[in-house]
């Protein structure tokens, strides 16, 4: 089970309470050595990110890596599962209201956390063949960023807001493959890019909706089912 190392408020003083306060006293430790054993596998990989550099980011001596996990692989290995797997990016909506808007804000959650976690995913996919024990953590917040997309443009097919003959997983790789793209190779070339940078999320999304068939000149119209869209535009 993921668990990141925002503690609840209320948790940690009920937590405070009940526990021994050595137990309360590691936790920031913890916490710590995972961000910066996060931070130096994405920068030198797992042969790089040595115990020692990895206590030397992290503030402790690396006896206390090893009183804490056992190992540099159980680190490593637990690092890697404990960051967020969607960047805590905006979700989607039960009930889609203006598919473009949705979607752009969604987009640029994604954007956002993949191009804070190039390094990591860099690294990670680099090494895929040689320690496939981390391959898991590489494609866990994908799989479900995919699985999020998909379920929310088959509400918007059952709403009747999409038309054409279309695979819904293939239209969702199809926005998460730009997405992923743009994060992982901007930096090296610009050119081929939406720009400006920012205006990207919106870029994607519009594309994105027209090839599903979602109409979105205006919110209101979005809202209509496809054919009642056709008649209003015949109608003019």
């Amino acid at each position: 089970m993921r668990r990141t190392c925002e503690a609840d408020p209320n948790a940690s003083i009920y937590l405070h309470a009940l526990a021994e306060p050595g137990i309360m006293r590691a936790m920031p430790n913890r916490c710590r050595i995972l961000d910066a054993a996060r931070k130096v596998f994405g920068e030198y990989g797992f042969r790089g990110a040595t115990t020692r550099r990895i206590a030397q980011e992290a503030g402790v001596n690396e006896v206390t890596l090893f009183r804490t996990f056992g190992s540099k692989a159980a680190l490593i290995s637990e690092a890697l599962n404990a960051a967020p797997p969607d960047g805590g990016a905006a979700s989607l909506p039960e009930v889609p209201d203006d598919p473009e808007r949705e979607l752009t804000t969604w987009c640029r959650g994604q954007l956002a956390h993949l191009r804070a976690s190039a390094s990591l995913i860099r690294k990670t996919m680099s090494e895929a063949n040689e320690r496939p024990e981390l391959s898991p953590c590489a494609v866990e917040g994908p799989t479900r960023a995919s699985q999020h997309l998909a379920a929310y443009i088959a509400r918007l097919r059952r709403q009747g807001r999409t038309s054409g003959d279309f695979q819904t997983q293939a239209a969702a790789a199809m926005l998460l493959g730009a997405l992923f793209a743009d994060a992982m190779g901007r930096d090296m070339m610009p050119h081929i890019f939406p720009q400006p940078t920012e205006a990207a999320p919106r870029i994607y999304t519009r594309l994105f909706l027209r090839t599903i068939g979602v109409d979105g000149e205006s919110t209101a119209t979005a809202k209509l089912p496809v054919r009642a869209t056709a008649a209003r535009k015949a109608a003019r």
